[in-house]
């Protein structure tokens, strides 16, 4: 999820520098939606993970 973010970001960066300022706007927005939806899931599993109280295997 955090590539897409990334990608997005890069979207917007290169359509800011061609002067798509509509696009850019868009991509930015989109970009940081998908941001913090990453980080709130991570946190969620990071919490049920410590109230599991297991450690995660190891491969």
């Amino acid at each position: 999820m955090l590539g897409w973010a990334l990608t997005f970001l890069i979207v917007a960066l290169i359509a800011a520098a061609l002067g798509f300022g509509g696009l850019a706007g868009t991509a930015i927005e989109i970009a940081k939606v998908i941001f913090f939806v990453a980080i709130i899931l991570f946190v969620i599993s990071a919490v049920f993970g410590f109230m599991r109280g297991g450690r995660p295997p190891i491969a």
